[in-house]
């Protein structure tokens, strides 16, 4: 353009960005071992809220403490399938993002179920309350709240652990998915294989969710076996001190103990409710597999990527069209099969039958507490049958002798008789009285006796 009256030049300025102060939380968190990485990786894991990390074994680096907490965030812990864990500070907003569940399922994190027993299937996460374990599970990592509480931190050593030593695959580096339209190949560790030979790899292992779900089980089954095995420790001794002396004392040691039994098998009795409504439901065994659900969804976005891509087209344009369809049905061919739970089974069904011989010695010592007060309910019963016993003796000699008292009145009457001015009629005559009043004792003694109202 010229430089008449009517010409305009945009002038060029740029413009600085200023830095940004808030550190971006990231939607989605990296995938680990736990799963296969994709061309299209999600962003690092946020850093926000962030109060100290750890990695592998070592403990939790605290971070700086110029950071206020936010409204309403609580303390929680990622583990992720490395076992590198970190403290961090997430309200409900930054939870629901992070792991895609409602807002109600934290509802049943929080201290009104506090020894309830619920493990949820949602669709890319498992809310997992058992006892004192309150988690959110993903395919690739998991979300421990209040990890400083004095029982959670048996869950969170054991989870430091074992699980870098249950993970099948350690990658070095960031993997990406090699998508055509003949075949499909997984990256793992630098090491590319066919989508068959990756899956078969994949589930040599248990799933990064069932490890943390078999970890929060054994820590669960090993408490309460703890809290059986000093439940009998103090029950017996008490029950047969009972057993020898029934005292106030001791009654109210057995009234202790049978409200704490009462307690402990109702809150066995709700992790195997729980774990045995999952055993007789297969969808939702199958909705617990996570990294299954997670797999599927990256093929099916990289196979569909493939399908539209104007390059894979250009390299291989002698390829029938139907060879997608052929790469998906790889993938669920191979022990991608969502009616497949026999692993999820063969899990359950291990702490079933342990929480079944748990609740087995709880109700064990509930039978022995029973024989205890039936054995003193028996020994009670013996002594007011003595006490009924002697006081029907006792009233039988109270009536022989108001009878011996009777005649002893008539002749006590200001009455002359004939016999007063004999002597030694006196001893002959309360003699005779008194000999017939134990008569008739004996006779109304052995009448009960017959009758069997007095034992022999």
């Amino acid at each position: 353009m010229g430089k008449g009256p009517f010409s305009f030049r945009r002038p060029s300025i740029r413009r600085r960005r200023p830095k940004s102060t808030a550190v971006p939380q990231s939607p989605k968190p990296i995938p680990t071992a736990g799963a296969v990485a994709s061309s299209s990786s999600p962003p690092p894991p946020s850093t926000g809220n962030l109060i100290g990390g750890g990695g592998g074994g070592g403990g939790v680096v605290a971070a700086g403490k110029g950071k206020k907490k936010a409204a309403g965030a609580r303390l929680w812990m990622r583990f992720d399938a490395m076992g590198v864990s970190e403290l961090v500070e997430y309200d409900k907003s930054t939870i629901i993002k992070r792991a895609s569940i409602p807002a109600r399922d934290l509802r049943i994190l929080g201290p009104v179920f506090s020894h309830s027993s619920t493990i949820l299937a949602r669709e890319k996460a498992m809310v997992v309350n058992l006892e004192f374990i309150k988690a959110i599970v993903t395919a690739e990592e998991v979300l421990i709240l209040d990890p400083l509480q004095q029982e959670v931190l048996q869950f969170v050593d054991q989870l430091r652990l074992q699980l870098p030593h249950k993970s099948a695959y350690k990658t070095q580096g960031a993997g990406a998915a090699d998508v055509n339209d003949s075949e499909t190949h997984v990256s793992t560790g630098g090491r590319w294989l066919p989508v068959p030979e990756a899956m078969e790899g994949l589930q040599c292992e248990l799933p990064f969710e069932f490890q943390v779900l078999e970890i929060a089980l054994e820590v669960v089954c090993s408490f309460l076996d703890k809290s059986v095995a000093e439940l009998e420790t103090d029950a017996y001794p008490v029950l047969d001190e009972l057993a020898r002396n029934v005292s106030t004392k001791n009654l109210e040691h057995v009234r202790s103990l049978k409200s704490n039994l009462t307690r402990l098998l109702a809150r066995v009795q709700k992790v195997r409710d729980e774990i045995e409504h999952l055993l007789d439901d297969n969808e939702d065994m199958s909705n617990l597999y996570l990294t299954r659900k997670w797999i599927q969804n990256q093929q099916l976005e990289a196979l569909s990527g493939g399908a539209a891509s104007n390059s894979i087209t250009t390299i291989s344009p002698r390829l029938p069209r139907l060879s997608s369809n052929r790469s998906a049905s790889l993938v669920s061919s191979h022990n991608l099969d969502d009616d497949d739970v026999e692993d999820l089974e063969m899990l359950l069904e291990a702490y079933f039958m342990q929480l079944d011989g748990t609740r087995n010695k709880i109700l064990s010592v509930r039978e022995y507490i029973d024989d205890t007060e039936d054995y003193v309910n028996i020994q009670l019963d013996n002594q007011r049958n003595e006490l009924i016993q002697l006081q029907l003796t006792l009233t039988i000699a109270s009536f022989a002798i108001a009878v011996e008292t009777l005649v002893a009145g008539w002749f006590g009457m200001n009455i002359p008789f004939t016999w007063n001015n004999k002597e030694g009629i006196f001893e002959i005559f309360v003699g005779g009285i008194t000999v017939g009043c134990v008569l008739i004792f004996l006779l109304i003694l052995g009448y009960a006796r017959w009758k069997k109202l007095i034992g022999s």
